[in-house]
Protein backbone atom coordinates (compact mmCIF):
# COMPACT_ATOMS: atom_id res chain seq x y z
CA UNK A 1 0.00 0.00 0.00
CA UNK A 2 1.25 3.48 -0.77
CA UNK A 3 0.53 7.18 -0.60
CA UNK A 4 2.48 9.06 -3.25
CA UNK A 5 3.17 12.79 -2.93
CA UNK A 6 4.82 15.48 -5.05
CA UNK A 7 6.05 18.59 -3.28
CA UNK A 8 6.84 21.48 -5.66
CA UNK A 9 8.41 19.16 -8.22
CA UNK A 10 9.86 20.57 -11.44
CA UNK A 11 11.62 18.79 -14.30
CA UNK A 12 13.24 20.39 -17.34
CA UNK A 13 14.77 18.97 -20.48
CA UNK A 14 16.96 21.76 -21.79
CA UNK A 15 14.72 24.79 -22.24
CA UNK A 16 11.55 22.69 -22.10
CA UNK A 17 9.69 22.59 -18.78
CA UNK A 18 8.11 19.13 -18.65
CA UNK A 19 6.80 19.40 -15.07
CA UNK A 20 6.24 22.84 -13.55
CA UNK A 21 6.15 23.13 -9.73
CA UNK A 22 3.72 20.21 -9.33
CA UNK A 23 2.26 19.44 -5.91
CA UNK A 24 -0.32 16.72 -5.27
CA UNK A 25 -0.97 13.67 -3.12
CA UNK A 26 -2.35 10.34 -4.33
CA UNK A 27 -4.06 8.51 -1.49
CA UNK A 28 -3.54 4.87 -0.59
CA UNK A 29 -5.73 2.55 -2.70
CA UNK A 30 -6.79 5.43 -4.99
CA UNK A 31 -7.31 5.24 -8.75
CA UNK A 32 -5.73 8.53 -9.82
CA UNK A 33 -5.63 9.73 -13.43
CA UNK A 34 -3.21 12.15 -15.03
CA UNK A 35 -5.13 13.68 -17.92
CA UNK A 36 -4.15 16.17 -20.58
CA UNK A 37 -3.15 16.52 -24.23
CA UNK A 38 0.13 15.12 -25.62
CA UNK A 39 3.29 16.75 -24.20
CA UNK A 40 1.48 18.04 -21.12
CA UNK A 41 3.84 16.21 -18.72
CA UNK A 42 1.83 13.09 -17.86
CA UNK A 43 4.46 10.47 -18.76
CA UNK A 44 7.27 12.51 -17.20
CA UNK A 45 5.41 12.46 -13.87
CA UNK A 46 5.18 8.65 -14.06
CA UNK A 47 8.88 8.39 -14.86
CA UNK A 48 9.69 10.63 -11.89
CA UNK A 49 7.66 8.39 -9.58
CA UNK A 50 9.29 5.28 -10.98
CA UNK A 51 12.78 6.78 -10.67
CA UNK A 52 13.67 6.78 -14.37
CA UNK A 53 13.98 10.56 -14.10
CA UNK A 54 15.13 12.74 -11.21
CA UNK A 55 13.47 16.09 -10.36
CA UNK A 56 15.39 19.33 -10.78
CA UNK A 57 13.51 20.81 -7.81
CA UNK A 58 11.14 19.52 -5.15
CA UNK A 59 10.73 16.14 -3.55
CA UNK A 60 8.84 12.92 -4.20
CA UNK A 61 7.56 10.81 -1.31
CA UNK A 62 6.24 7.25 -1.26
CA UNK A 63 4.52 6.41 2.02
CA UNK A 64 6.16 9.45 3.59
CA UNK A 65 9.67 8.39 2.56
CA UNK A 66 11.65 10.76 0.34
CA UNK A 67 12.73 8.79 -2.73
CA UNK A 68 14.74 11.41 -4.64
CA UNK A 69 17.90 9.66 -5.80
CA UNK A 70 16.63 6.19 -4.86
CA UNK A 71 16.85 3.57 -7.63
CA UNK A 72 13.68 2.31 -9.38
CA UNK A 73 14.23 -1.19 -7.97
CA UNK A 74 14.11 0.13 -4.40
CA UNK A 75 10.84 2.04 -4.86
CA UNK A 76 8.57 -1.02 -5.14
CA UNK A 77 6.30 0.37 -7.86
CA UNK A 78 5.31 -1.48 -11.03
CA UNK A 79 4.99 0.11 -14.46
CA UNK A 80 2.86 -0.91 -17.44
CA UNK A 81 4.25 0.91 -20.47
CA UNK A 82 2.27 2.04 -23.49
CA UNK A 83 4.13 -0.37 -25.80
CA UNK A 84 3.63 -3.26 -23.30
CA UNK A 85 7.23 -4.51 -23.94
CA UNK A 86 6.58 -8.27 -23.80
CA UNK A 87 9.44 -10.65 -24.50
CA UNK A 88 8.62 -12.32 -27.85
CA UNK A 89 10.60 -15.51 -27.07
CA UNK A 90 8.64 -16.18 -23.86
CA UNK A 91 5.13 -17.50 -23.45
CA UNK A 92 2.53 -15.41 -21.67
CA UNK A 93 3.27 -17.35 -18.48
CA UNK A 94 7.01 -16.78 -18.94
CA UNK A 95 6.50 -13.06 -19.35
CA UNK A 96 4.37 -12.88 -16.22
CA UNK A 97 6.81 -14.94 -14.13
CA UNK A 98 9.90 -13.07 -15.31
CA UNK A 99 10.06 -10.25 -12.71
CA UNK A 100 9.62 -12.76 -9.88
CA UNK A 101 12.32 -15.09 -11.22
CA UNK A 102 14.69 -12.13 -11.51
CA UNK A 103 14.08 -11.35 -7.83
CA UNK A 104 14.68 -14.95 -6.75
CA UNK A 105 11.15 -15.55 -5.49
CA UNK A 106 10.40 -19.17 -4.50
CA UNK A 107 8.82 -21.36 -7.19
CA UNK A 108 5.68 -22.12 -5.18
CA UNK A 109 5.08 -18.40 -4.54
CA UNK A 110 5.57 -17.67 -8.25
CA UNK A 111 3.03 -20.36 -9.17
CA UNK A 112 0.48 -19.03 -6.70
CA UNK A 113 0.87 -15.43 -7.87
CA UNK A 114 0.68 -16.47 -11.52
CA UNK A 115 -2.57 -18.35 -10.89
CA UNK A 116 -4.01 -15.41 -8.94
CA UNK A 117 -3.14 -12.82 -11.61
CA UNK A 118 -4.37 -15.05 -14.44
CA UNK A 119 -7.65 -15.54 -12.60
CA UNK A 120 -8.16 -11.81 -12.03
CA UNK A 121 -7.51 -11.07 -15.70
CA UNK A 122 -9.23 -14.17 -17.16
CA UNK A 123 -6.16 -15.24 -19.15
CA UNK A 124 -5.57 -18.75 -17.81
CA UNK A 125 -6.40 -20.25 -21.21
CA UNK A 126 -3.67 -18.31 -23.06
CA UNK A 127 -0.70 -18.74 -20.72
CA UNK A 128 0.94 -21.22 -23.10
CA UNK A 129 0.85 -18.83 -26.07
CA UNK A 130 3.60 -16.53 -27.32
CA UNK A 131 2.95 -12.77 -27.77
CA UNK A 132 2.85 -13.09 -31.57
CA UNK A 133 -0.16 -15.39 -31.21
CA UNK A 134 -2.09 -13.10 -28.85
CA UNK A 135 -4.58 -10.40 -29.73
CA UNK A 136 -3.92 -6.79 -28.71
CA UNK A 137 -6.27 -7.12 -25.76
CA UNK A 138 -4.65 -10.37 -24.62
CA UNK A 139 -1.15 -8.86 -24.79
CA UNK A 140 -2.38 -5.92 -22.77
CA UNK A 141 -3.76 -8.22 -20.06
CA UNK A 142 -0.52 -10.18 -19.94
CA UNK A 143 1.44 -6.94 -19.41
CA UNK A 144 -0.89 -5.97 -16.56
CA UNK A 145 -0.58 -9.46 -15.04
CA UNK A 146 3.21 -9.10 -15.11
CA UNK A 147 2.82 -5.96 -12.99
CA UNK A 148 0.25 -7.57 -10.66
CA UNK A 149 2.43 -10.55 -9.68
CA UNK A 150 5.08 -8.26 -8.22
CA UNK A 151 2.70 -7.23 -5.42
CA UNK A 152 4.04 -3.65 -5.52
CA UNK A 153 3.06 -0.71 -3.37
CA UNK A 154 1.60 1.05 -6.40
CA UNK A 155 0.93 0.52 -10.10
CA UNK A 156 1.81 3.06 -12.76
CA UNK A 157 0.15 2.73 -16.17
CA UNK A 158 1.11 4.84 -19.18
CA UNK A 159 -1.86 4.85 -21.57
CA UNK A 160 -1.72 1.04 -21.84
CA UNK A 161 -4.96 0.52 -23.79
CA UNK A 162 -4.73 3.31 -26.37
CA UNK A 163 -3.85 0.86 -29.16
CA UNK A 164 -7.01 -1.21 -28.65
CA UNK A 165 -10.21 -0.76 -30.61
CA UNK A 166 -13.03 1.25 -29.04
CA UNK A 167 -15.10 -1.68 -27.80
CA UNK A 168 -12.13 -3.47 -26.26
CA UNK A 169 -10.96 -0.23 -24.59
CA UNK A 170 -14.38 0.10 -22.98
CA UNK A 171 -14.30 -3.47 -21.68
CA UNK A 172 -10.71 -3.21 -20.47
CA UNK A 173 -11.13 0.02 -18.52
CA UNK A 174 -13.97 -1.61 -16.57
CA UNK A 175 -11.65 -4.53 -15.85
CA UNK A 176 -8.86 -2.20 -14.71
CA UNK A 177 -11.13 -0.56 -12.19
CA UNK A 178 -12.23 -3.96 -10.88
CA UNK A 179 -8.66 -5.21 -10.65
CA UNK A 180 -7.48 -2.11 -8.81
CA UNK A 181 -10.34 -2.40 -6.34
CA UNK A 182 -9.72 -6.11 -5.72
CA UNK A 183 -5.94 -5.71 -5.47
CA UNK A 184 -6.33 -2.86 -2.98
CA UNK A 185 -3.41 -0.91 -4.42
CA UNK A 186 -2.73 2.66 -5.48
CA UNK A 187 -2.94 3.08 -9.24
CA UNK A 188 -1.75 6.13 -11.19
CA UNK A 189 -3.01 6.06 -14.75
CA UNK A 190 -2.03 8.27 -17.69
CA UNK A 191 -4.50 8.90 -20.50
CA UNK A 192 -5.42 11.53 -23.07
CA UNK A 193 -8.89 10.00 -23.47
CA UNK A 194 -11.38 12.05 -21.43
CA UNK A 195 -14.04 9.33 -21.43
CA UNK A 196 -11.53 6.84 -20.10
CA UNK A 197 -10.33 9.19 -17.36
CA UNK A 198 -13.80 10.17 -16.20
CA UNK A 199 -15.10 6.61 -16.13
CA UNK A 200 -12.35 5.04 -13.97
CA UNK A 201 -10.74 7.76 -11.84
CA UNK A 202 -11.52 8.39 -8.20
CA UNK A 203 -9.75 11.70 -8.76
CA UNK A 204 -7.92 13.22 -11.69
CA UNK A 205 -5.31 15.90 -12.32
CA UNK A 206 -5.65 18.11 -15.40
CA UNK A 207 -2.26 19.04 -16.89
CA UNK A 208 -1.26 21.86 -19.22
CA UNK A 209 2.35 22.18 -20.39
CA UNK A 210 3.65 20.54 -17.23
CA UNK A 211 1.46 22.53 -14.83
CA UNK A 212 -1.45 21.08 -12.88
CA UNK A 213 -4.54 23.22 -13.52
CA UNK A 214 -7.09 21.36 -11.38
CA UNK A 215 -7.42 18.24 -9.22
CA UNK A 216 -10.68 16.65 -8.14
CA UNK A 217 -13.28 13.98 -8.75
CA UNK A 218 -14.26 13.78 -12.44
CA UNK A 219 -17.81 15.00 -11.86
CA UNK A 220 -16.60 17.85 -9.67
CA UNK A 221 -14.20 19.07 -12.36
CA UNK A 222 -16.81 18.66 -15.09
CA UNK A 223 -19.41 20.64 -13.15
CA UNK A 224 -17.05 23.29 -11.79
CA UNK A 225 -14.01 23.70 -14.09
CA UNK A 226 -11.46 26.09 -12.64
CA UNK A 227 -10.54 27.63 -16.01
CA UNK A 228 -11.77 27.82 -19.59
CA UNK A 229 -8.88 25.50 -20.54
CA UNK A 230 -10.14 22.79 -18.18
CA UNK A 231 -13.73 23.36 -19.31
CA UNK A 232 -12.82 22.73 -22.94
CA UNK A 233 -10.92 19.52 -22.17
CA UNK A 234 -13.85 17.68 -20.58
CA UNK A 235 -17.04 17.05 -22.49
CA UNK A 236 -17.98 15.74 -25.93
CA UNK A 237 -18.88 17.86 -27.76
CA UNK A 238 -16.68 20.37 -25.92
CA UNK A 239 -18.14 23.29 -24.03
CA UNK A 240 -19.31 26.27 -26.11
CA UNK A 241 -17.33 29.31 -24.94
CA UNK A 242 -18.60 32.65 -26.23
CA UNK A 243 -17.51 36.20 -25.70
CA UNK A 244 -19.95 38.19 -23.58
CA UNK A 245 -20.52 40.45 -26.59
CA UNK A 246 -21.79 37.50 -28.64
CA UNK A 247 -24.33 36.61 -25.95
CA UNK A 248 -25.43 40.23 -25.69
CA UNK A 249 -25.85 40.25 -29.48
CA UNK A 250 -28.32 37.38 -29.23
CA UNK A 251 -26.25 34.23 -29.88
CA UNK A 252 -28.17 32.57 -27.04
CA UNK A 253 -31.00 33.63 -24.73
CA UNK A 254 -30.29 33.32 -20.99
CA UNK A 255 -32.98 33.56 -18.33
CA UNK A 256 -30.98 35.77 -15.98
CA UNK A 257 -28.23 38.34 -15.55
CA UNK A 258 -24.61 37.81 -16.60
CA UNK A 259 -21.71 37.95 -14.18
CA UNK A 260 -20.54 41.58 -14.18
CA UNK A 261 -16.85 40.63 -14.42
CA UNK A 262 -17.17 37.96 -17.11
CA UNK A 263 -15.48 38.28 -20.48
CA UNK A 264 -16.53 34.83 -21.68
CA UNK A 265 -19.46 32.49 -21.01
CA UNK A 266 -19.31 28.70 -21.18
CA UNK A 267 -22.36 26.61 -22.06
CA UNK A 268 -22.36 22.82 -22.09
CA UNK A 269 -23.95 21.39 -25.28
CA UNK A 270 -26.34 19.27 -23.19
CA UNK A 271 -27.60 22.41 -21.41
CA UNK A 272 -28.66 24.22 -24.58
CA UNK A 273 -32.32 24.19 -25.63
CA UNK A 274 -33.36 24.50 -29.27
CA UNK A 275 -36.93 25.39 -30.17
CA UNK A 276 -38.51 26.30 -33.51
CA UNK A 277 -38.26 30.02 -34.15
CA UNK A 278 -41.69 31.67 -34.15
CA UNK A 279 -40.61 35.18 -35.08
CA UNK A 280 -39.94 36.29 -31.49
CA UNK A 281 -36.45 36.50 -30.02
CA UNK A 282 -33.04 36.24 -31.71
CA UNK A 283 -32.90 33.79 -34.58
CA UNK A 284 -30.25 31.10 -35.14
CA UNK A 285 -29.83 28.81 -38.13
CA UNK A 286 -29.23 25.06 -38.08
CA UNK A 287 -25.90 24.37 -39.83
CA UNK A 288 -25.51 20.64 -39.30
CA UNK A 289 -27.36 17.69 -37.75
CA UNK A 290 -25.43 14.61 -36.54
CA UNK A 291 -27.68 11.73 -35.37
CA UNK A 292 -25.85 9.49 -32.87
CA UNK A 293 -28.63 7.07 -31.97
CA UNK A 294 -29.74 8.02 -28.48
CA UNK A 295 -28.52 11.59 -28.94
CA UNK A 296 -28.17 14.11 -31.74
CA UNK A 297 -25.58 16.88 -32.09
CA UNK A 298 -27.03 20.00 -33.72
CA UNK A 299 -24.66 22.77 -34.83
CA UNK A 300 -26.18 26.23 -35.17
CA UNK A 301 -24.99 29.66 -36.30
CA UNK A 302 -26.16 32.58 -34.20
CA UNK A 303 -25.00 36.21 -34.13
CA UNK A 304 -21.73 35.30 -35.84
CA UNK A 305 -21.00 32.44 -33.43
CA UNK A 306 -21.08 28.64 -33.81
CA UNK A 307 -22.73 26.60 -31.03
CA UNK A 308 -23.21 22.86 -30.65
CA UNK A 309 -26.19 21.42 -28.80
CA UNK A 310 -26.49 17.82 -27.59
CA UNK A 311 -30.14 16.77 -27.70
CA UNK A 312 -31.88 13.58 -26.63
CA UNK A 313 -33.18 11.22 -29.30
CA UNK A 314 -33.49 12.33 -32.91
CA UNK A 315 -35.31 15.68 -32.97
CA UNK A 316 -36.75 16.87 -36.25
CA UNK A 317 -34.40 19.78 -36.93
CA UNK A 318 -33.24 20.27 -40.52
CA UNK A 319 -30.31 22.18 -41.97
CA UNK A 320 -31.04 25.87 -42.71
CA UNK A 321 -34.15 25.97 -40.49
CA UNK A 322 -34.44 28.88 -38.00
CA UNK A 323 -34.36 28.08 -34.28
CA UNK A 324 -34.18 29.84 -30.94
CA UNK A 325 -31.21 28.89 -28.71
CA UNK A 326 -31.66 29.27 -24.95
CA UNK A 327 -30.06 28.13 -21.71
CA UNK A 328 -30.74 28.47 -18.00
CA UNK A 329 -28.28 30.96 -16.51
CA UNK A 330 -27.86 28.57 -13.56
CA UNK A 331 -26.12 26.19 -15.99
CA UNK A 332 -23.74 28.83 -17.40
CA UNK A 333 -20.05 29.10 -16.54
CA UNK A 334 -18.46 32.54 -16.36
CA UNK A 335 -14.78 33.21 -17.05
CA UNK A 336 -12.65 36.29 -16.50
CA UNK A 337 -10.05 37.87 -18.78
CA UNK A 338 -7.32 35.34 -17.91
CA UNK A 339 -9.67 32.37 -18.33
CA UNK A 340 -10.27 31.80 -14.62
CA UNK A 341 -13.73 30.72 -13.47
CA UNK A 342 -15.76 33.35 -11.64
CA UNK A 343 -18.08 32.62 -8.72
CA UNK A 344 -21.58 33.89 -9.31
CA UNK A 345 -24.76 33.40 -7.30
CA UNK A 346 -26.76 33.21 -10.53
CA UNK A 347 -24.98 30.14 -11.87
CA UNK A 348 -22.09 27.68 -11.54
CA UNK A 349 -18.44 28.56 -12.00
Amino acid sequence: MAEIAFRNVSKRFGSTVAVDDASFTVGDNEFFCLFGPPLSGKTTILRLILGLEQPDEGEILIDGRRVNGISPAARNVAMVFQNLALFPHMTAAGNIRFPLIERGVAADVIAARLDDAAGKLHIGHILHKYPAHLSGGERQRVAIARALVRDPAAYLMDDPISALDARLREETRVELKRIQREAGRTLIYVTHDQEEAMSVADRMAILDHGAIRQIGAPREIYDRPATAYVARLLGAPMMNILAVEAVSAGAVTLDGALHPGATDIGLRPEDLRLTPWTGAGPVATVAEVEPLGGHTVVTVRAAGSILRALLRGQPAFRVDTPVLVSCAVARAHFFGPTGQALSFSGGTA
